[in-house]
């Protein structure tokens, strides 16, 4: 029988989602002239069961429409599929979550109008990792790892140092973010990482699917 994934179904096996787990986010200027909707496909094909859609230079309408064509890619396929920042497209596709910055609108009101949707938040340094536990959000993003080129507007590096104290001091699931690649994403899973959010190295591979057997093969 089929199991139903939908927004329940996520909460409630969320960490054992994100344990050993590819946290894939779009990045069409490194995809090598392919769309995010081929590149959602090839992930899906590739087993990826995370994916966010992260798009900063298209407009609202532009990204309102791919966000439904990847809702229906991603429910038909069972991937959590979680939106950046656009918390009005997340919940008009029916998202399954949102991720927020620390600079976006905050978790409190993002959650009284997005109510039983995963909502997820961007750390860098162990007070926003405590507070964000504090105030119930569902997991975490922890980063950047290594230095990144696919945000211009990163945080400070944050390290390993920092993702180890996560996984020794948060209970909260959480996702390494930030320059993660083949050559060094073995570093992140032996300091405690339970997901690992890659752009630019799997949607750039040539072949996709290969990249990605390729790290699942080191994460678990």
């Amino acid at each position: 029988m089929r199991v139903i994934k939908d927004k329940k179904y996520f909460r409630e096996n969320l960490r054992h989602i994100f344990e050993n787990s590819i946290y894939s986010i779009n990045g069409e200027e490194f995809s090598k002239g392919r769309s995010n909707i081929e590149i959602v496909k090839s992930i899906i094909e590739s087993e990826v069961k995370i994916f966010q859609y992260r798009e900063k230079k298209k407009g609202k309408r532009e990204k309102y429409l791919e966000c439904m064509e990847i809702r229906k890619l991603t429910k038909d396929n069972g991937v959590l599929f979680i939106v950046n920042d656009d918390i009005d497209i997340a919940l008009a596709v029916e998202a399954d979550g949102v991720h927020i910055g620390q600079n976006d609108i905050p978790y409190k009101a993002v959650k009284s109008i997005a109510q039983d949707m995963i909502i997820g938040l961007s750390t860098n340094n162990e007070d926003q990792a405590l507070e964000a536990e504090k105030i119930g959000v569902d997991y975490i993003g922890v980063g950047p790892i290594f230095p990144t080129t696919t945000k211009l507007d990163a945080a400070p590096t944050a390290g390993l140092k920092y993702l180890k104290w996560v996984s020794e001091n948060i209970n909260i699931p959480h996702v390494a973010i930030g320059g993660i690649k083949e050559s060094n994403i073995l570093l992140a899973k032996e300091n405690g990482a339970m997901s690992y959010a890659i752009i630019s190295e799997i949607v750039g591979a040539e072949n996709i699917k290969e990249k990605v057997k390729k790290i699942q093969d080191i994460i678990k």
